[in-house]
């Protein structure tokens, strides 16, 4: 990664929330694929086969990974946790009365279910024990047709017990939507076991960047809703009167399919699944993470200024997530001059949750470290001594505010040779530095 100045170093990402680098494995599969590609579920030729075989081979996949229920549970293969979300949001049955979320959500999770359906926010407690109570209290007062949480927060990492709201639900008649973008990444899901009634995830998120998402979970609400899509793929027959709409999965998933974006979940999730065999490294990747994450909390403690956010202090349990400001510096300065002067590379904004930012008291935003796979303790000791220096010291270049952001006033890093090893271009040619060479 070029730095200002000429100098390289190895890129740290800490970014994983946002998108994590394809899986080698499921690059290969992918790749393997390539040659097969044809139209899925159109055509006779070989190619339209093997694709149309590989695509429901994946969906069946995804099905068993996720602990679908038999004959009860349908995969719908969308574009991303966001489709998925307002997919359901035109599936609920009309009259079978509001959806509630928390103001902890994912705008996601919290933006689909507005307009004519009643549509209730439920303000999050100071403790997340405060928290479900309140639920219970939104539950108890009307009648409830959806609960749609986050299983995990994408601004802190705290997870959600969404086997214990799943039975609050169900014992007031309700279902449970669990937007599992950030969860499924690090801790598996099972839909018979926890209760939960829909789940909703990226590909890029989990590891398989190509552009294809999941909604799975029950048959009956996505068979009786309108097509989410109109076009070839989600019928039986049309007429210039009618149109006699397909049932299963295929009513929602009109146009062409995504075929390698749902082979490469399927793949992905396939290996997340090798990690949580008995023999295999669940343990060691928990241990992993947890260990990483610990190490960056304590590191932040000592540097000041820095003040990591939580939503409750006695949430159990959490992901490689951890969310933080940096008294006197704006979220999008420090971002900028972690890149260009460190080779870190983190979030910085508002992350697609604005009402939780005001509520804990950032409305203009923070940063986002966020560990994955991949992730070292050399990238959390970087980042703690890169912010400590930042508070001490100072940056060492000039920033300036432009139209797209942050950014060095005088920026020598020659980022598109850097890029060109990909066969990449951004705009012009930077400054006269040499490529990296790692």
């Amino acid at each position: 990664m070029p730095l200002l100045g000429g100098r390289c170093v190895r890129y740290a990402n800490l970014d994983y929330a946002a998108t994590a680098p394809a899986l080698r494995a499921v690059a290969e599969r992918v790749e393997r694929l390539l040659p097969l590609t044809g139209s899925v579920h159109r055509g006779a030729g070989i190619p339209s086969r093997a694709a149309s075989t590989a695509y429901e081979a994946a969906r069946d996949a995804v099905h068993r990974s996720i602990g679908g229920r038999p004959d009860e549970d349908v995969v719908v293969l969308v574009r991303n946790t966001t489709d998925a979300t307002n997919l359901l949001a035109r599936s609920v049955p009309a009259g079978a009365g509001d959806v509630v979320t928390l103001d902890v959500e994912h705008h996601a999770t919290l933006l689909a279910w507005r307009g004519p359906a009643g549509h209730r926010v439920v303000p999050h407690a100071p403790t997340l024990a405060g928290t479900i109570e309140r639920l219970e209290q939104a539950l108890r007062a009307r009648r409830t047709a959806l609960v749609a949480i986050t299983g995990a927060s994408n601004v802190t990492g705290e997870v959600l017990p969404i086997a214990r709201i799943a039975a609050l639900a169900h014992a007031h008649g309700a279902r449970v939507l669990v937007d599992a973008a950030q969860l499924l990444p690090h801790r598996s899901i099972d839909l018979a076991a926890t209760g939960v009634d829909y789940v909703a995830f990226s590909g890029h998120k989990l590891y398989a960047p190509y552009g294809a998402g999941v909604l799975a979970g029950r048959r009956d609400w996505l068979e009786a809703a309108a097509p989410y899509l109109a076009g070839g793929g989600a019928v039986r027959d049309v007429t210039l009167d009618g149109t006699l709409w397909a049932s299963g999965p295929a009513r929602h998933e009109a146009g062409t399919p995504n075929l390698l974006g749902a082979v490469a979940i399927a793949e992905a999730l396939h290996e997340l699944e090798d990690l949580d065999a008995p023999d295999g490294g669940a343990a060691t990747r928990d241990a992993h993470e947890r260990a990483l994450r610990r190490r960056l909390l304590d590191g932040l403690a000592g540097v000041p200024g820095v003040d990591p956010l939580a939503i409750w202090p006695d949430a159990p349990d959490a992901i490689g997530v951890v969310a933080f400001t940096v008294e006197g510096h704006e979220p999008g300065l420090v971002g900028a001059y972690l890149s260009a002067e460190h080779g870190i590379g983190v979030r910085d904004g508002r992350f697609c949750a604005h009402p939780l930012l005001r509520r804990l008291g950032t409305p203009s935003g923070a940063l986002r470290a966020s560990l994955g796979l991949g992730s070292r303790a050399e990238d959390a000791d970087r980042l703690v001594a890169a912010l400590r220096q930042l508070v001490t010291e100072g940056s060492r270049h000039v920033y300036a505010r432009t139209a797209s952001g942050w950014a060095p006033a005088d920026d020598d890093r020659d980022e598109a040779a850097w890029l060109a090893r990909a066969g990449l271009t951004i705009g012009a040619a930077g400054g006269a530095a040499a490529p990296c060479g790692d």
